[in-house]
């Protein structure tokens, strides 16, 4: 008989629990004083930004933090095994922990490819824990990791389990975790950041799953991540955390309808939710809590075309074979055509593999196209030799996704955004020093982080860094490819708002390529729907989100998590259809993308696109 959630036992108690990491400066503590609990059959959410100590919770729970250099200074973990007796898992042994983590204890991490052995099977790595803990023969082990395969929706478990982590995509990968940390059905599931990397589709589907499990074994699940649309849909309960310490604990609807502290109602303004910019036809920056002064216009940009795409195709060759000759082709960007107008945003929308982000570089020609016309402010970029094309890149920008890897970490950052200007003698020395000192101040760095270098720097200040380097030749166009997807909320919504009083101020067009439907909401003028290297529909940002056509763009409206717990997805909803391979034969003839004019500025494909 399964306990009903909230009654007297809770499966895990974290009383007063101190945590410090040993560093080359003296004692850090990560955990000053946290307590919570959590019951069976309910969903404990915990949230805050990086470094708030979340993350650091749940690995002292499973006795995992002396591996990281951590050490459980002060407090108690109080677990109730599955025979009933309590222990403190903070003095426990780690021989009693071996056996306590997988069998009672269970834990997803954020990066599937990481918790996975690469070398073995997902079979192997599945029947291993089975075998482990449930004393099964290798070939009863084997029929459970088929069972627990179908169970988390994986097509084809058979011959899933004979294939490597490699041979699987990210969603399935995280699924395959699932199914691992479910094997020896635990009492507690511990979900660090499960869906942070994924899809909104795939994001969709494992929240019900993880959901649907829950509901039907009555495991407890602390749930960890930064997502507030995210807790919204799977949380009962809320912590809050902030700098090692919880702020604001209670009930999922009170926490959303009435937060009490600062910190909590400053993180819920800088959720953008979807539906926010009904009505609105022009984007405008978001309302930030316990901003003075804050200027909330909307941007209108100009009826003028800056960039022209058409008929944009790129293709990688697959080669085979011991002379490595091309066998076949990957269609990732097939018969693209859209335009951009002078101070405002396109954005391309997507799954991962939809062809998004090569049709950024492709514009750029960072990735050579194979066909089509790329016309920016009346130079034809495609016709253009090395020599010029160098010359033409002063009007076009790119930042990535990861400003880490963007950035020289051997460089200081007033080098590093000066650079460009040194690279094409723009401006020198006075001159120079002036703008980099202009541009830091426009991205709202302090001055004195000039002489800094990367890694003493946030993500979120990072990625500002890099804004300001792409703004050091007074470009025209930008690229942004997913360039605020792994910030946090609040910093998110900073770096937002940020590039849009650029936008606003220097009449900056962006191509913002992007899988977080409520930022694209906020941000765009006109939006692209991209599957399979088509773009299916394009029109608005009205239109499109307000009167989706497509059968594809409205699974995708569907799957996007709401920031509000009274509008839960229920699985039902969710019916997507696997993605078909983009790879074909080298003989392949595609179709011409053909499209259908539904609305002012609306268009839907008629081409048969997969979907």
């Amino acid at each position: 008989m399964l306990d009903a959630p909230g009654s007297a036992n809770p499966i895990a108690r974290i009383e007063n629990l101190r945590v410090s990491f040993e560093t080359k400066d003296g004692p850090v503590v990560g955990v000053k004083d946290v307590s919570f609990q959590i019951n069976p059959g309910e969903t404990v959410c915990i949230v805050g930004e990086s470094g708030s100590g979340k993350s650091v919770s749940s690995l002292s729970l499973m006795r995992l933090i002396e591996y990281g250099g951590g050490t459980i200074a002060g407090g108690r973990l109080i677990f109730d095994r599955k025979d009933g007796k309590e222990l403190d898992l903070a003095s426990a042994d780690q021989s009693l922990m071996r056996t306590i983590r997988g069998n009672e204890i269970g834990m997803i991490f954020q990066e599937p490819m990481t918790a996975l052995n690469p070398v073995f099977t997902v079979g192997r790595q599945l029947a291993e824990g089975l075998m482990l803990h449930k004393g099964m023969k290798k070939g009863e082990a084997m029929k459970k990791a088929v069972d627990l395969l179908r169970e988390v929706r994986i097509p084809e478990p058979e011959r899933r389990i004979k294939q490597y982590p490699h041979e699987l995509s990210g969603g399935m990968r995280q699924r395959v975790v699932i199914a691992m940390a479910l094997a020896c059905e635990p009492r507690l599931l511990i979900a660090d950041e499960p869906t942070t990397a994924l899809d909104v589709t795939i994001q969709a589907e494992i929240l019900a799953l993880m959901d649907r499990l829950k509901r039907e074994t009555g495991t407890a699940v602390m749930f960890i991540t930064h997502d507030m649309a995210v807790v919204a849909q799977m949380a009962d309960r809320v912590v809050v955390m902030f700098r090692g310490n919880k702020v604001e604990e209670g009930p999922v609807e009170e926490i959303f309808a009435a937060p009490k502290h600062d910190y909590t109602k400053a993180l819920l303004a800088a959720v953008p939710k979807l539906g926010e910019m009904t009505g609105k036809p022009l984007p405008e920056p978001m309302k930030l809590f316990g901003v003075e002064g804050q200027k909330i216009e909307p941007i209108p940009g100009k009826d003028e075309v800056l960039l022209s795409v058409k008929n944009l195709t790129t293709r990688f060759p697959v080669k085979g074979g011991v002379l490595r000759k091309t066998v076949a082709n990957v269609h990732a960007v097939e018969d693209v055509s859209f335009d951009i107008n002078r101070g405002q945003t396109l954005s391309l929308v997507g799954e991962s593999g939809c062809g998004k982000s090569t049709t950024g570089r492709s514009v750029l020609r960072l990735v050579e196209p194979l066909s089509g016309e790329i016309n920016l402010d009346g130079k034809d970029i495609m016709a253009l030799n090395d020599r010029d094309l160098r010359k033409a890149r002063l009007d076009m920008q790119m930042i990535f996704q990861d400003p880490f890897a963007s950035l020289n970490p051997q460089m200081q950052l007033s080098d590093q955004v000066a650079e460009p200007m040194k690279n094409f003698g723009t401006l020198k020395g006075k001159e120079m020093q002036e703008r980099v000192e202009m541009l830091f101040d426009r991205v709202e760095l302090p001055r004195n982080f000039m002489r800094r270098y990367p890694h003493e720097l946030s993500g979120g200040q990072r990625q500002r860094v890099a804004i300001a380097r792409a703004l050091a030749l007074n470009p025209k166009l930008i690229v942004a490819d997913e360039a605020v997807s792994a910030l946090d909320v609040s910093v998110q919504a900073q770096v937002v708002n940020l590039m849009m009083e650029l936008q606003a101020e220097l009449g900056l067009s962006f191509l913002f390529i992007s899988h977080d439907m409520a930022v694209v909401e906020r941000v765009s003028h006109r939006v692209g729907v991209m599957y399979l290297g088509r773009i299916v529909e394009i029109g608005s940002r009205q239109a499109v989100f307000e009167n989706p056509q497509h059968p594809y763009t409205k699974a995708l409206m569907k799957a996007v998590p709401i920031a509000d717990p009274t509008k839960r997805k229920s699985e039902r909803e969710l019916n997507f259809k696997p993605i078909p391979s983009p790879i074909h034969d080298l003989d392949y003839q595609a179709e011409p993308s053909v499209y259908e004019k539904v609305g002012e500025d609306h268009f839907i494909l008629t081409t048969d696109s997969g979907y």
